[in-house]
């Protein structure tokens, strides 16, 4: 799992460096496998700088080339040969200085040399945005607006973005810390542990602010035909978008964990996918027949087509969204193409939900399909987490598309999953551990990872644990909790060791073997060690030491049955010994 530094300091303010996060969370069990410091543009625009065309002419020696000479502000003007048809005096450009590395959206690096262009001498490129990874067009170099100040470095004028990439190997048990917010939950938890730290640090959501009154202008049904499949429902339009692209703080955001832009609407549902740990999906509401959700099992030999193209024969049980006359989406692990959002789409329906982890997990084995929602799903999300994610989600499509909310949220949620209660005693918690540890320290531990204290007592306390803890439901488990981020490194080795022994008796069969072993050995054979797993083929009526066994091997029946003996005139002739044996060399 990747999660990027500077996205994670949004959600919880603190001093660490990201190498200083990586050593605390690893500590914690959440183990930071590789740190690597990536930029937004490749190559960070290092070298780049805005120039002022100061003059432009025709090379003397070819029709497409042109001699320009560019103010970069370092008071000396650097000539440069250029080929683009756009080039004119008096343009304000991008600069690739000598020495600078360009990273160009195809191909491979390459660096600027001074040089000689039929026979004019060239001090560095003026650059189109393909050329130094901006974008893909190659029509002409890049022209900035007039009042760009000239020695500006590109890497400011395009707010290239640093960052560092923490490279988390997830259990599956820790379903909780599967987004950036889980993890700031855990990096919370420790620091707040620590005595020594005066001012208590927190996580922090923002963008879930109430949405502006529904137009009432649009219309949206949902049915549930199995609410044990999907026990929360929750879902909005949104009309009047424009979709198009994204602003570059979203595209960095998800180009910073590996993931493509798409367009502004997508890219949000991506966004807080990898932010709350809540995955949703966006539907064409022109799309949804009848205006209907319909949450049911697939009928066996439906046929669907997913996102990527594929058609896909459906088998009976993979749990479906659809309307009233076909399958939008398979629950929980990937879209159809049908109800996709596009640049056509000015209405959609924003589907927030809690489907249950073991009919994700069918669905998603039966297509073969590894999707990062099913990833979330399969392991368990957080029922209570439905609304905000929906809330954050629609905020941010509102700022970047222009939408209005058409409808209030809907939210379907039958039977509310309770949390998990547990009792807890600091006594066996000390027990446990080896070391009694400050009350207060664990009180901070408990409170930080989002754990409810709902009575306390004098040595114990009754918890309420939230449901996206899926692997807390014992006080051994909160137990381990503590222990993890309290930090095995700080619980003492004890200097002495004390065990129980014991002296398993031996029955009359393993000594006559122990005997037999011995004996064998002393008359030069060498012991064989062999699978214990055999053909059925092999079982017929056989005897050993006067018991009737069913396998030539003595049977399950037997103690003797590992002991078989070969001599080299035997072999080929009798089937391959289940356990020990012995053969000359």
């Amino acid at each position: 799992m990747k999660i990027s530094y500077n996205w994670l300091s949004t959600l919880i303010k603190t001093d660490l460096s990201a190498e200083a996060c990586a050593t605390r969370l690893t500590a914690c069990g959440l183990e930071v496998e590789g740190i690597e410091e990536i930029e937004s543009v490749p190559g960070g625009l290092r070298g780049l700088v805005v120039g002022s065309v100061e003059s432009c002419e025709k090379h003397p020696d070819a029709d497409r080339l042109h001699l320009t000479k560019v103010n970069i502000g370092t008071g000396e003007l650097l000539s440069i040969v250029c080929g683009a048809p756009n080039v004119a005096a008096g343009q304000k450009v991008i600069v690739a200085t000598i020495g600078a590395k360009l990273y160009p959206t195809e191909g491979e690096p390459f660096e600027i040399k001074k040089s000689k262009i039929r026979g004019a001498l060239s001090e560095g490129m003026l650059c189109a945005e393909d050329e130094i990874g901006l974008g893909k067009s190659h029509a002409g170099i890049m022209v900035l607006p007039e009042t760009t100040a000239v020695g500006t470095p590109a890497a400011d004028y395009f707010r290239v973005e640093t960052d560092t990439l923490l490279e988390i190997g997830l259990t599956p048990n820790r379903s909780d810390a599967a987004s950036h917010l889980g993890v700031a939950r855990d990096l919370a938890a420790i620091l707040n542990s620590d005595p020594a730290l005066t001012q208590k640090v927190h996580t922090q959501i923002t963008g879930i602010d109430a949405l502006p009154p529904a137009l009432g202008d649009k219309k949206i049904k949902v049915t549930i035909a199995q609410t044990e499949t999907c026990r929360r429902y929750s879902g909005l339009v949104i009309s009047g978008i424009k979709v198009g692209a994204s602003p570059s703080w979203l595209k960095n955001r998800l180009q910073s964990i590996g993931l493509r832009s798409i367009n502004n609407v997508v890219d949000v549902t991506n966004f807080v996918l990898h932010e709350l740990g809540q995955p949703l999906h966006a539907f064409d509401l022109d799309q949804i027949e009848g205006h209907h959700i319909l949450v049911r099992p697939a009928k066996s030999g439906e046929k669907f087509t997913t996102l990527d193209g594929i058609q896909r024969e459906l088998k009976e049980g993979d749990l479906m969204i659809c309307d009233e006359q076909k399958p939008l989406c398979i629950a929980g692990v990937f879209g159809g193409a049908e109800s996709g959002v596009t640049e056509k789409t000015t209405s959609i329906f924003l589907e927030s939900a809690y489907f249950d982890s073991a009919h994700v997990r069918r669905s998603a084995k039966n297509h073969g399909l590894k999707t990062d929602a099913s990833f979330r799903f399969e392991r368990g999300t957080d029922p209570e987490m439905t609304v905000t994610a929906l809330l954050r989600c629609a905020n941010l499509i509102l700022e970047l598309t222009g939408g209005k909310v058409s409808t209030e949220i809907l939210d379907l949620y039958p039977e509310k999953l309770e949390p998990y209660r547990v009792g807890f005693s600091f006594s066996n918690c000390a027990d446990l551990i080896g070391k009694e540890i400050d009350r207060q320290i664990v009180f901070n531990i408990i409170k930080y990872l989002g754990i409810v204290i709902e009575n306390e007592g004098n040595d114990g306390l009754l918890l309420a644990v939230p449901r996206y803890k899926t692997d807390v439901t014992r006080e051994a488990d909160v137990i381990e909790e503590v222990m993890r981020i309290y930090g095995y490194n700080n619980v003492e080795v004890s200097k002495t060791i004390s065990y129980t022994s014991f002296i398993s008796p031996r029955h009359f069969d393993q000594e006559l073997e122990e005997k037999l072993c011995t004996l064998l050995e002393g008359f030069g054979f060498y012991e064989m060690m062999n699978l214990s797993l055999s053909s059925e083929a092999y079982y017929e009526e056989k005897k050993c030491f006067g018991k009737s066994t069913k396998s030539p091997q003595c049977g399950p029946q037997c103690d003797a049955r590992r002991t078989f003996v070969r001599r080299p005139a035997d072999l080929g002739t009798q089937h391959q010994p289940p356990q020990r044996g012995f053969e000359v060399f």
